[in-house]
């Protein structure tokens, strides 16, 4: 049996395409910046916090990397509703997003405020500096420097895995794809289209978070 490949159909499904990447660049989006802050919050309080605090985001952590993502999404989008919490797919994306990126980019950003050597704290402190002030100024932008490479592999990972929020029917990329080939029947060059749409936002996002952070962060940054 030969087959033919057909990309007829594509000149029709461009705005589908586009809509779908639309949405999942609004959720990379929306997730990378929440999840970062989290982050950093996080990773903050796991070293200088009280004890039940440290306690608390050591479970969150060990929970969210230790299960699915899926089951994560499911169980906020299926499972809050029965305790009377209801989100729309978006933000139920949002969410599942955002706290299973900053689980992962806790223990990240930590490792990154771990090679901060302890006594540029110290010297910071006896010039007179708050703590707020030595953490945001001195610390936290060295330790960004230091794993920015890992946080820029994390973020791209969390836009792949943003494919299984069709699942819960949120209208990116791949829902896109599913609905184009249960139309068209040309699944190989419907899924051939799209890996390479999410080999081209992959590309480019790497390359904007490199760019942003050499600016931010300055020379080095890879």
């Amino acid at each position: 049996m030969t087959y033919s490949l057909d990309f007829g159909w594509l000149a029709g499904a461009t705005g589908a395409i586009a809509r779908g990447a639309a949405t999942t660049i609004l959720l990379i989006a929306v997730t990378t910046l929440a999840g970062t802050l989290l982050s950093i919050l996080g990773a903050a309080g796991r070293r200088n916090g009280p004890l039940l605090l440290k306690r608390a985001i050591g479970v969150y952590v060990e929970v969210i990397r230790n299960t699915p993502f899926l089951v994560q999404l499911f169980f906020i989008f299926f499972g809050l509703p029965s305790i009377g919490v209801r989100l729309d797919p978006v933000l139920a994306a949002m969410l599942a997003m955002t706290l299973n990126m900053a689980a992962y980019t806790i223990e990240i950003v930590g490792a990154g405020l771990d090679a901060v050597p302890p006594g540029q704290t110290e010297a910071a402190l006896a010039l007179g500096l708050r703590p707020r002030q030595v953490f945001i100024k001195i610390v936290l932008p060295q330790a960004l420097k230091v794993i920015y490479p890992a946080l820029t592999s994390q973020i791209v990972i969390m836009m792949l895995e943003s494919a299984v929020v069709s699942q819960i029917a949120v209208r990116e990329l791949t829902y896109e794809a599913d609905m184009l080939q249960a139309r068209t029947f040309r699944a190989f060059e419907t899924y051939f289209v799209v890996t390479m749409v999410y080999l081209i936002l992959s590309i480019g996002l790497r390359r904007l978070l490199v760019g942003g952070g050499r600016r931010l962060l300055g020379a080095g940054v890879s």
